[in-house]
């Protein structure tokens, strides 16, 4: 086992890996910019190191900043949570080459997994289903032309090196796709310094179902079930559930089974997360995640497994903890991201939590790392805390939500808590009817009614 982890991350999820280390008797080290002086991981590790100030660039994506807090610290290992150098091969590399463990995949397979072509490519091989496309970039207007009659439109336009949303356009009909592409391009070269675009099958209302995986990295693998976070804005997601409303369990059953035997031919070693659109009783691949997810405490929650915990067990070359047939799942769990931002405008909210109260009782977890007087800075995302209830049922998790909703309180700045606490009453969500454009859709027909 390790002896001191250092965080390369900050916020909740740098407190959410500072929790694990502490529970299994490991030393850990922050690191934080100017701005987070006074943040609750910070004062908590048992070591922190100042890496730079506030933006991100000089910080917490400086690398020989990061790797200079390692040397000084003595720390044998890094976790990089999400975000930031969480899925950056050369990160992995440079620890490697320093005789540092890296908290997660192979740079390999960072690296396969982060180009979206390649990746497509890598899990058609493993026998894992994907959207109809392109079996690449494609070059010009003329090629991509072809392939969308082929597939048929309506076609989606994606950035090979993209994320969050950005290099990625519906071209409708043939004569939407030459600006389509054009755009798609144009986004995807200044978001990621690479302009390659390529074609996907535009689904009209599928959901977003994920798969959490975990390998040892020596051939064996396992599944911990699926979440659905079908309901996104600006394809972000903002409520995660844990299992799927949408699925039986044959169909669960088959899924889950598919990516845990690929992990195992990949002898993927630690936390992943395999992202399908799921539509008419189909699953189609269109990423892979390698690293853990914002909302892997649904996960955690109806697994009873810590999986920060077994990604640390397995970097440390302990192996996984369960074998597939100890993974028991229970009840029902839902997340909530409330982010520091305007209910209805959505724009950022940074400043000073002037009162802060978190709900609590049976089945109710909040990962934060805000406090009263805490100041929220305005260089990084808006996210507060994630809100977590589990219960037996849906339905008794639904009406936990709605508890936990109407107990938490954070004043002085703006938050997205008014638009749970509309979802928790909406009829289509707590019947589990909704889709991937359910939300923006909503959200449009509010906006004009106001």
């Amino acid at each position: 086992m390790f002896n001191k982890v250092l965080i390369a991350n900050r916020g909740e999820i740098a407190l959410r890996v500072l929790r694990a280390c502490k529970e299994l008797g490991i030393a850990t080290v922050a690191v934080h910019s100017t701005a987070d002086n006074a943040a609750m991981h910070v004062r908590l590790a048992d070591e922190s190191v100042c890496i730079g100030p506030p933006p991100a660039r000089d910080s917490y994506l400086n690398i020989p900043q990061i790797l200079a807090a390692c040397e000084i610290s003595g720390a044998d290992a890094v976790h990089p949570g999400y975000g930031f150098l969480s899925e950056n091969a050369r990160f992995a590399d440079i620890l490697e080459a320093h005789n540092i463990a890296f908290i997660g995949p192979t740079a390999e397979h960072i690296r396969v997994m982060g180009d979206k072509i390649e990746a497509k490519r890598t899990a058609r091989a493993l026998g894992i289903p994907v959207v109809p496309g392109s079996a690449g970039a494609v070059t010009d207007d003329v090629e991509a032309m072809r392939v969308a009659q082929e597939i048929g439109f309506p076609v989606l336009v994606k950035a090979s090196a993209g994320g969050g949303g950005r290099g990625m356009k519906v071209a409708q009909t043939p004569a939407d796709l030459s600006m389509a592409l054009s755009t798609a391009r144009s986004e995807a070269g200044a978001a990621f310094g690479d302009d390659a675009v390529y074609l996907e099958k535009y689904l009209g209302k599928p959901r977003h179902i994920e798969v959490q995986v975990f390998g040892d990295g020596m051939g064996k693998a396992v599944h911990l079930g699926e979440r659905d976070c079908s309901l996104q804005r600006r394809h972000q997601k903002v409520w995660e559930e844990a299992r799927s409303p949408a699925l039986d369990d044959a169909q669960r059953l088959r899924i889950g089974e598919i990516c845990a035997n690929a992990m195992a031919q990949m002898k993927y070693r630690g936390a992943g997360t395999i992202e399908f659109l799921y539509e008419n009783g189909e699953f189609y691949f269109i990423e892979m995640n390698t690293r853990l997810q914002v909302e892997h405490p649904v996960t955690e929650a109806i697994t009873g497994l810590d999986l920060v915990h077994e990604q640390i067990r397995v970097a440390a070359g302990l192996g996984l903890s369960v074998m597939q047939d100890d993974v028991k799942f229970n009840g029902h769990a839902i997340e909530c991201r409330i982010n520091a931002e305007d209910p209805r405008t959505f724009a950022p909210s940074p400043g000073q939590i002037s009162y802060y109260h978190a709900p609590g009782g049976l089945g109710v977890r909040v990962d934060s790392g805000v406090y009263q007087g805490y100041t929220i800075p305005p260089f990084y995302d808006s996210l507060i805390g994630k809100l977590i209830v589990h219960g037996r049922t849906r339905n008794e998790c639904l009406m936990r939500l709605r508890r936990a909703l109407d107990e938490i309180i954070v004043d002085g700045v703006k938050t997205t808590l008014p638009l749970f606490q509309d979802l928790v009453e909406n009829p289509d969500i707590q019947a589990g009817d909704y889709d991937i454009h359910w939300l923006e859709q909503y959200l449009a027909a509010a906006a004009k009614a106001a």
